[in-house]
Order: C-alpha cells, then sequence, then structure tokens
C-alpha cells in the first residue's frame, strides 16, 4: 500500500530539514506524496516541489494556519495552496509581520528575566527560517539558559508563562474562506490536541463545517485508537473527508519520524486521491 504524510514542517517555518532534505529523506521512507504545510509561509514549496521531480515524491503545497475561536487554538492547514494567489501571499505576509512583532515582545520579555537573546542572533542561527518559539527555546538551550528545550517552554515561553505573548490570528472561518477562495482545501489540524470533551468536539466540527472546512486530521501520531476513530466517526457524520500526518518537524520534536510518527502511523494514499477531488 503507498502511504502518504500531508502535515510536514521544514526550515522554511520551525522543521530542521531543508525543504530539498525533507524530500529524500520521503523518498528514503519510500512515500508516494508528502505535503509541505509550513507555518505561515508557502517559502520553501518551490524548493520542495524541484525536489520532488528529482527523487519521484509528490509534493503538495501547503501551509498551517494558526486560529482562533473564543480562546480556543485551532490550527488549520491548507493543502493545494496557489504560491502566486494575490490574497493568500497578502496574508501571509501579515502574519510573518504579526510573527515578528510578537517575537520581539517575547525577547524584551525574556531579557527583564535575565535571558539575552536577540533577533540578529535567532536570525543567525536560524536563516531563512520563519522565527518561532522553538527557534527562541533551541537557542536559549544553546546559549545555557535552560538544560533543554521543553524547559525553556515550561519556565519561560511556554503559555501563561511570564516571557509568554499571546500570537495574532486569524479566526478559522477567515482562514477557511480563505483557503477555499484560492482554490485550496482546508483541513482541521490535530483536532484531538484542542483537548475539548467530545461534545465540545463535536460541536466544533459543526461549527468549522458550517463555515465551509474540507477535511479533518483523523491519522495523528500521539491519536490513540479510540481517539483517531472518535474523529472518523466525526468525518462521516458532517460529510468530511480524512487527512493524516506525522507533523514532522526534524530535531525539534525527538523520536518523531516522517510518515511513521512514533512508529505505528501509517496514512493511506486514498486519502490523498479524495481530498484532490475537493480542489476549487
Amino acid at each position: 500500500m503507498k502511504k502518504i504524510d500531508l502535515h510536514t514542517h521544514s526550515t522554511a517555518s520551525d522543521g530542521t530539514f531543508t525543504p530539498t532534505e525533507l524530500v529524500e529523506y520521503a523518498a528514503k521512507k519510500q512515500l508516494a506524496a508528502i505535503a509541505l504545510t509550513d507555518h505561515d509561509t508557502l517559502d520553501g514549496v518551490k524548493e520542495a516541489q524541484g525536489a520532488g521531480e528529482k527523487f519521484g515524491v509528490y509534493v503538495i503545497s501547503g501551509a498551517e494556519f494558526s486560529t482562533v475561536y473564543e480562546k480556543i487554538s485551532l490550527h488549520i492547514v491548507g493543502l493545494f495552496l496557489p504560491e502566486n494567489s494575490a490574497e493568500i501571499k497578502s496574508r501571509l505576509a501579515y502574519m510573518k509581520n504579526a510573527r515578528l512583532t510578537r517575537n520581539v515582545k517575547m525577547l524584551q520579555n525574556l531579557k527583564n528575566e535575565g535571558v539575552d537573546i536577540t533577533l540578529e542572533e535567532l536570525k543567525k542561527n536560524f536563516p531563512d527560517s520563519v522565527i518561532s518559539r522553538a527557534h527562541i527555546a533551541q537557542l536559549m538551550q544553546i546559549k545555557g539558559y535552560v538544560g533543554s528545550k521543553n524547559e525553556a517552554f515550561d519556565r519561560y515561553i511556554g503559555n501563561r508563562c511570564k516571557a509568554y505573548v499571546e500570537k495574532e490570528s486569524l479566526t478559522p472561518e477567515e482562514t477557511i474562506a480563505l483557503i477555499k477562495k484560492a482554490g485550496g482545501v482546508s483541513v482541521w489540524a490535530h483536532p484531538v490536541l484542542c483537548k475539548l470533551s467530545d461534545k465540545n468536539l463535536e460541536m466544533m466540527v459543526k461549527r468549522l463545517k458550517g463555515y465551509g472546512l474540507d477535511a479533518i486530521e483523523a491519522y495523528y501520531p500521539t491519536y490513540t485508537p479510540s481517539e483517531s476513530k472518535y474523529i472518523k466517526t466525526l468525518a462521516q457524520k458532517y460529510a468530511l473527508c480524512l487527512s493524516g500526518g506525522s507533523d514532522f518537524h526534524g530535531s525539534i520534536k525527538p523520536g518523531l519520524d516522517l510518515g511513521t510518527g512514533y512508529g505505528k502511523l501509517e496514512v493511506p494514499y486514498n486519502l490523498l486521491e479524495e481530498l484532490e477531488k475537493l480542489r476549487g
């Protein structure tokens, strides 16, 4: 059975593999297709698709958008996004600028806590990347302020910590409409991570379906079999397609591998065939 991975990240956002390295690794893992879904950017797609032609891997253009609904953080993945869409480019540029403003504020908060890290250092250590909290945590470890990236989040930059700054985000409704207008396919990424009750999770699925959501991730490395089964049940009830992927970031997420997650993930190729039918 051909296997795929529709949720991956590269150095264009907060992954540790370049787009080319990611695709070459996908070929070694014998994946038939991957979607490059970096955070708030399509910058790595052209390179990845060029590598896909070289290594025989079908590369889908995508991006992962951070959205918020009534203080609940929801990630919406857009698949089959055209790089030449003026609206997509404009929105991604806006989000990139908002992320920069947030990073500057967090760095100042860290300085107030005795952690001296500059934006220039981040850019030097992580060139051509969309700087995120993961990069800040990594540099904090490199400079010896913390013993691990997890410690950086737990003590300084995790939600509700002293240096944390809320991210400016789109609403799910705006994001789904943006993806649909560009001819893409919208997917609610890792819904189980929102930690909603079964009742509230179903209410959210119903709400997002009303906004035009196309699919939901039923395959994800941290799901239990019962969680995956429940997502599939909701997808069937609300006529949503299924998607899935490893959320691979490279060394930032130790033990999490491309295509197989923590060892048992298998995303079947037929999901991609169903998703392709939804393209605008």
